[in-house]
Protein backbone atom coordinates (compact mmCIF):
# COMPACT_ATOMS: atom_id res chain seq x y z
CA UNK A 1 0.00 0.00 0.00
CA UNK A 2 1.38 3.38 -1.01
CA UNK A 3 2.46 5.47 2.16
CA UNK A 4 0.05 8.40 2.11
CA UNK A 5 0.03 10.97 4.97
CA UNK A 6 -2.18 14.33 5.53
CA UNK A 7 1.41 16.34 5.74
CA UNK A 8 -0.74 20.31 5.63
CA UNK A 9 -0.17 19.98 9.89
CA UNK A 10 -4.22 19.16 10.31
CA UNK A 11 -5.32 19.31 13.87
CA UNK A 12 -4.69 15.78 15.19
CA UNK A 13 -8.61 13.73 15.10
CA UNK A 14 -9.12 13.43 19.35
CA UNK A 15 -7.89 10.00 20.78
CA UNK A 16 -9.55 7.36 22.35
CA UNK A 17 -8.80 8.10 26.26
CA UNK A 18 -5.72 4.93 27.07
CA UNK A 19 -6.42 3.81 23.54
CA UNK A 20 -3.08 1.10 23.15
CA UNK A 21 -0.23 1.99 20.80
CA UNK A 22 2.62 0.03 20.40
CA UNK A 23 6.05 1.47 19.74
CA UNK A 24 9.18 -0.50 17.97
CA UNK A 25 12.07 1.34 19.17
CA UNK A 26 16.37 0.88 19.33
CA UNK A 27 19.21 2.30 17.66
CA UNK A 28 19.49 2.07 13.69
CA UNK A 29 19.97 -1.86 12.06
CA UNK A 30 18.64 -3.21 15.12
CA UNK A 31 15.94 -4.47 13.25
CA UNK A 32 13.11 -2.45 14.36
CA UNK A 33 10.95 -2.58 10.50
CA UNK A 34 11.09 -6.08 10.48
CA UNK A 35 9.71 -6.15 14.12
CA UNK A 36 7.06 -3.77 13.36
CA UNK A 37 5.83 -5.64 10.20
CA UNK A 38 6.11 -9.11 12.38
CA UNK A 39 3.80 -7.47 14.71
CA UNK A 40 1.37 -5.40 12.11
CA UNK A 41 0.91 -8.85 9.97
CA UNK A 42 -0.31 -10.99 13.40
CA UNK A 43 -2.53 -8.33 14.87
CA UNK A 44 -4.19 -6.41 12.64
CA UNK A 45 -1.44 -3.19 12.70
CA UNK A 46 -0.97 -0.22 10.82
CA UNK A 47 3.17 0.86 11.13
CA UNK A 48 3.95 4.83 11.34
CA UNK A 49 7.42 5.64 11.07
CA UNK A 50 9.14 7.57 13.64
CA UNK A 51 12.37 8.25 11.67
CA UNK A 52 13.14 11.42 11.39
CA UNK A 53 15.07 10.58 7.64
CA UNK A 54 12.28 7.68 6.51
CA UNK A 55 9.71 10.76 6.21
CA UNK A 56 11.82 12.54 2.92
CA UNK A 57 10.97 10.89 -0.29
CA UNK A 58 14.42 10.76 -1.93
CA UNK A 59 16.82 8.67 0.02
CA UNK A 60 14.49 5.61 0.17
CA UNK A 61 17.52 3.13 0.12
CA UNK A 62 20.27 5.11 1.96
CA UNK A 63 17.60 5.47 5.06
CA UNK A 64 16.74 1.98 4.91
CA UNK A 65 12.93 2.83 4.32
CA UNK A 66 10.49 -0.02 4.06
CA UNK A 67 10.61 -1.85 0.47
CA UNK A 68 7.41 -2.29 -1.67
CA UNK A 69 6.64 -5.82 -0.80
CA UNK A 70 6.64 -4.78 2.77
CA UNK A 71 4.38 -1.44 2.03
CA UNK A 72 2.65 -4.44 0.53
CA UNK A 73 2.10 -6.91 3.44
CA UNK A 74 0.65 -4.13 5.59
CA UNK A 75 -0.16 -0.65 5.70
CA UNK A 76 3.10 1.60 5.97
CA UNK A 77 2.18 5.49 6.88
CA UNK A 78 4.73 8.59 6.90
CA UNK A 79 7.35 7.00 4.78
CA UNK A 80 8.79 8.91 2.20
CA UNK A 81 5.40 11.91 2.81
CA UNK A 82 7.68 14.80 2.40
CA UNK A 83 10.17 16.35 -0.18
CA UNK A 84 13.74 16.95 1.24
CA UNK A 85 13.43 20.50 0.46
CA UNK A 86 11.20 21.04 3.53
CA UNK A 87 11.81 20.42 6.95
CA UNK A 88 10.35 17.85 9.50
CA UNK A 89 10.45 19.01 12.75
CA UNK A 90 9.21 17.29 15.85
CA UNK A 91 6.12 19.25 16.01
CA UNK A 92 5.23 18.71 12.39
CA UNK A 93 6.02 14.84 12.70
CA UNK A 94 3.76 14.59 16.06
CA UNK A 95 0.58 16.34 14.42
CA UNK A 96 0.72 13.90 11.34
CA UNK A 97 1.42 10.97 13.79
CA UNK A 98 -1.10 11.55 16.19
CA UNK A 99 -3.40 11.79 12.72
CA UNK A 100 -2.77 8.61 11.69
CA UNK A 101 -2.53 6.58 14.92
CA UNK A 102 -6.64 8.12 15.38
CA UNK A 103 -6.73 6.94 11.64
CA UNK A 104 -5.27 3.10 12.47
CA UNK A 105 -8.02 3.38 15.90
CA UNK A 106 -11.01 4.30 13.94
CA UNK A 107 -10.57 1.34 11.48
CA UNK A 108 -10.37 -0.76 14.48
CA UNK A 109 -5.92 -1.64 13.68
CA UNK A 110 -3.47 -1.61 15.80
CA UNK A 111 -1.28 1.31 15.66
CA UNK A 112 2.06 0.66 15.74
CA UNK A 113 5.06 3.30 15.79
CA UNK A 114 8.43 2.51 14.65
CA UNK A 115 11.94 4.69 14.33
CA UNK A 116 14.75 5.19 16.54
CA UNK A 117 14.96 9.27 16.75
CA UNK A 118 14.40 10.08 20.23
CA UNK A 119 13.08 13.68 20.13
CA UNK A 120 9.92 12.40 17.83
CA UNK A 121 9.24 9.52 20.26
CA UNK A 122 9.50 11.95 23.50
CA UNK A 123 7.00 14.92 21.51
CA UNK A 124 4.68 11.77 21.19
CA UNK A 125 3.85 10.59 24.85
CA UNK A 126 5.25 13.73 26.43
CA UNK A 127 3.87 16.39 24.31
CA UNK A 128 6.06 19.17 22.70
CA UNK A 129 7.96 22.14 24.93
CA UNK A 130 6.72 25.55 25.25
CA UNK A 131 9.52 26.59 23.07
CA UNK A 132 8.92 29.74 21.40
CA UNK A 133 9.60 30.65 17.55
CA UNK A 134 12.96 31.16 16.36
CA UNK A 135 12.82 34.23 13.72
CA UNK A 136 14.38 33.36 10.59
CA UNK A 137 17.09 36.44 11.18
CA UNK A 138 18.48 34.34 13.58
CA UNK A 139 18.86 30.74 12.13
CA UNK A 140 20.68 32.17 9.43
CA UNK A 141 23.11 33.89 11.72
CA UNK A 142 23.60 30.67 13.59
CA UNK A 143 24.11 28.92 10.40
CA UNK A 144 26.59 31.42 9.37
CA UNK A 145 28.32 31.31 12.56
CA UNK A 146 28.37 27.48 12.22
CA UNK A 147 29.75 27.36 8.31
CA UNK A 148 32.67 29.63 9.75
CA UNK A 149 33.81 27.84 13.22
CA UNK A 150 32.87 23.91 11.97
CA UNK A 151 31.22 21.68 14.28
CA UNK A 152 33.93 21.01 17.29
CA UNK A 153 34.30 25.49 17.07
CA UNK A 154 30.40 25.47 17.39
CA UNK A 155 30.00 22.83 19.82
CA UNK A 156 32.85 24.83 21.98
CA UNK A 157 31.07 28.07 21.18
CA UNK A 158 27.82 26.63 22.74
CA UNK A 159 29.61 25.03 25.88
CA UNK A 160 30.71 28.21 26.54
CA UNK A 161 27.32 29.91 26.80
CA UNK A 162 24.82 26.47 27.37
CA UNK A 163 27.32 23.67 28.82
CA UNK A 164 24.28 21.79 30.14
CA UNK A 165 22.94 21.37 25.86
CA UNK A 166 26.39 21.32 25.19
CA UNK A 167 27.35 18.06 27.16
CA UNK A 168 23.68 16.71 25.42
CA UNK A 169 25.04 16.90 22.15
CA UNK A 170 27.73 15.35 20.11
CA UNK A 171 30.25 17.90 17.67
CA UNK A 172 28.67 16.54 14.39
CA UNK A 173 25.27 17.02 15.30
CA UNK A 174 24.44 20.22 13.48
CA UNK A 175 20.89 19.94 13.63
CA UNK A 176 20.03 19.87 16.96
CA UNK A 177 23.46 21.83 18.35
CA UNK A 178 22.09 24.71 15.96
CA UNK A 179 18.45 24.38 17.39
CA UNK A 180 20.36 24.66 20.99
CA UNK A 181 21.47 27.67 19.69
CA UNK A 182 18.95 29.57 17.90
CA UNK A 183 16.48 29.00 21.31
CA UNK A 184 19.31 30.69 23.39
CA UNK A 185 19.72 33.39 21.18
CA UNK A 186 15.72 33.71 20.84
CA UNK A 187 14.67 33.19 24.18
CA UNK A 188 17.40 34.39 26.47
CA UNK A 189 17.02 30.57 28.08
CA UNK A 190 18.78 27.28 27.73
CA UNK A 191 16.59 24.77 25.21
CA UNK A 192 17.15 22.02 28.46
CA UNK A 193 15.09 24.78 30.57
CA UNK A 194 12.07 24.62 28.33
CA UNK A 195 12.29 20.64 28.30
CA UNK A 196 12.03 20.87 31.72
CA UNK A 197 8.71 23.50 31.85
CA UNK A 198 7.20 21.10 29.68
CA UNK A 199 7.85 17.36 30.61
CA UNK A 200 5.99 15.39 32.06
CA UNK A 201 2.86 13.39 30.94
CA UNK A 202 0.56 15.94 31.94
CA UNK A 203 2.27 18.38 30.23
CA UNK A 204 -0.01 20.45 27.64
CA UNK A 205 -0.27 18.42 24.51
CA UNK A 206 0.56 15.08 25.54
CA UNK A 207 -1.54 12.20 24.16
CA UNK A 208 -3.99 10.14 25.99
CA UNK A 209 -2.67 6.87 25.00
CA UNK A 210 -1.36 3.83 26.70
CA UNK A 211 1.96 2.68 25.50
CA UNK A 212 3.82 -0.97 24.95
CA UNK A 213 7.72 0.34 24.19
CA UNK A 214 9.61 -2.45 22.44
CA UNK A 215 13.10 -1.76 22.70
CA UNK A 216 16.01 -3.40 20.51
CA UNK A 217 18.93 -3.14 22.61
CA UNK A 218 21.45 -5.76 21.10
CA UNK A 219 24.39 -6.33 21.90
CA UNK A 220 27.05 -3.62 20.82
CA UNK A 221 29.75 -5.83 18.79
CA UNK A 222 25.90 -7.45 17.15
CA UNK A 223 24.91 -3.74 16.24
CA UNK A 224 28.19 -2.92 15.43
CA UNK A 225 28.55 -5.50 12.59
CA UNK A 226 24.48 -5.04 11.67
CA UNK A 227 25.65 -1.62 10.84
CA UNK A 228 28.74 -2.31 8.51
CA UNK A 229 26.67 -5.00 6.60
CA UNK A 230 23.62 -3.00 6.11
CA UNK A 231 25.96 -0.30 4.81
CA UNK A 232 27.41 -2.71 2.09
CA UNK A 233 23.70 -3.99 1.18
CA UNK A 234 22.78 -0.37 0.27
CA UNK A 235 26.01 0.68 -1.74
CA UNK A 236 24.95 -2.80 -3.94
CA UNK A 237 21.11 -1.54 -3.89
CA UNK A 238 21.98 1.83 -5.76
CA UNK A 239 22.57 4.44 -2.31
CA UNK A 240 25.59 6.27 -4.98
CA UNK A 241 23.22 6.51 -7.59
CA UNK A 242 20.48 7.86 -4.83
CA UNK A 243 23.13 10.60 -3.54
CA UNK A 244 23.77 11.50 -6.82
CA UNK A 245 20.40 12.35 -7.76
CA UNK A 246 19.78 14.18 -4.45
CA UNK A 247 23.08 16.04 -5.04
CA UNK A 248 21.74 17.33 -8.46
CA UNK A 249 18.74 18.95 -6.80
CA UNK A 250 20.55 21.88 -5.16
CA UNK A 251 19.28 21.88 -2.05
CA UNK A 252 20.84 23.51 1.08
CA UNK A 253 23.19 21.48 3.25
CA UNK A 254 21.78 22.59 6.19
CA UNK A 255 18.90 20.84 5.67
CA UNK A 256 17.70 17.75 7.78
CA UNK A 257 18.01 15.48 4.60
CA UNK A 258 21.51 16.87 3.57
CA UNK A 259 22.36 15.23 6.91
CA UNK A 260 21.36 11.86 6.67
CA UNK A 261 23.92 9.26 7.56
CA UNK A 262 25.94 8.72 4.56
CA UNK A 263 25.70 11.64 2.52
CA UNK A 264 28.15 13.69 3.09
CA UNK A 265 30.75 10.31 2.48
CA UNK A 266 29.49 9.24 -0.70
CA UNK A 267 29.32 12.82 -2.16
CA UNK A 268 32.43 12.97 -0.99
CA UNK A 269 33.04 9.63 -3.33
CA UNK A 270 31.11 12.32 -5.84
CA UNK A 271 32.96 14.52 -6.26
CA UNK A 272 36.59 13.10 -6.39
CA UNK A 273 37.77 13.68 -3.01
CA UNK A 274 37.37 10.57 -1.45
CA UNK A 275 37.80 6.42 -2.66
CA UNK A 276 34.86 4.57 -2.07
CA UNK A 277 36.37 2.53 -0.27
CA UNK A 278 36.92 5.75 2.22
CA UNK A 279 33.54 6.94 1.69
CA UNK A 280 32.13 3.45 3.01
CA UNK A 281 34.65 3.16 5.73
CA UNK A 282 33.50 6.62 6.38
CA UNK A 283 30.06 6.12 6.53
CA UNK A 284 30.04 2.72 7.88
CA UNK A 285 31.77 4.61 10.99
CA UNK A 286 29.24 7.59 11.31
CA UNK A 287 26.21 5.16 11.47
CA UNK A 288 28.03 2.47 14.37
CA UNK A 289 28.66 6.42 16.43
CA UNK A 290 24.59 6.99 15.66
CA UNK A 291 23.93 4.27 16.83
CA UNK A 292 25.76 4.43 20.22
CA UNK A 293 24.07 7.76 20.74
CA UNK A 294 20.72 6.22 20.04
CA UNK A 295 21.13 3.56 22.66
CA UNK A 296 22.67 5.66 25.24
CA UNK A 297 19.38 8.09 24.49
CA UNK A 298 16.78 5.29 24.89
CA UNK A 299 18.32 3.88 27.45
CA UNK A 300 18.57 7.22 29.24
CA UNK A 301 16.04 9.62 28.15
CA UNK A 302 13.07 8.28 28.13
CA UNK A 303 11.12 9.02 30.68
CA UNK A 304 10.59 7.08 33.83
CA UNK A 305 6.70 6.47 32.67
CA UNK A 306 7.58 4.96 29.35
CA UNK A 307 10.56 3.11 30.56
CA UNK A 308 8.36 1.36 32.95
CA UNK A 309 5.60 -0.15 30.24
CA UNK A 310 8.55 -1.39 28.50
CA UNK A 311 10.21 -5.05 27.51
CA UNK A 312 14.06 -4.59 26.03
CA UNK A 313 14.85 -7.38 23.47
CA UNK A 314 18.39 -7.73 23.24
CA UNK A 315 18.46 -10.64 20.42
CA UNK A 316 19.36 -9.08 17.09
CA UNK A 317 16.85 -11.60 15.66
CA UNK A 318 13.92 -10.25 13.52
CA UNK A 319 11.47 -12.67 15.37
CA UNK A 320 9.33 -12.58 18.69
CA UNK A 321 9.42 -14.98 21.09
CA UNK A 322 5.56 -16.62 21.58
CA UNK A 323 6.10 -15.11 25.23
CA UNK A 324 6.82 -11.78 24.19
CA UNK A 325 3.76 -11.54 21.95
CA UNK A 326 1.53 -13.58 24.87
CA UNK A 327 2.27 -10.49 26.79
CA UNK A 328 1.89 -7.85 23.71
CA UNK A 329 -2.06 -9.34 23.51
CA UNK A 330 -2.36 -9.19 27.17
CA UNK A 331 -1.56 -5.15 27.03
CA UNK A 332 -3.73 -4.54 23.99
CA UNK A 333 -7.06 -6.53 26.03
CA UNK A 334 -6.28 -4.50 29.37
CA UNK A 335 -7.17 -1.23 29.85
Amino acid sequence: MAPTANTSNPAPTPAAPGAPVIVVTGPTASGKSGLALELAEDLGGVVINADSMQVYRELAILTARPGLAAMRQVTHRLYGVLPGAERCSAGRWRVMALAEIAAAQAEGKVPIVTGGTGLYLRALARGLEPVPEVPEAVRAQARQLHRRLGGAGFHAALTARDPVMAARLHPNDSQRLLRAWEVLEASGRSLAAWHADGDGADSPGAAPYRYLWLLRQPARAALYAACDARFLAMIKAGALEEVRALNTLGLDPSLPIMKALGVRELSAHLAGTATLEDAVAGAQQATRNYAKRQATWLRTQLPSAERGSAMQIEQLSESLSSDIFSKIRQFLLTG
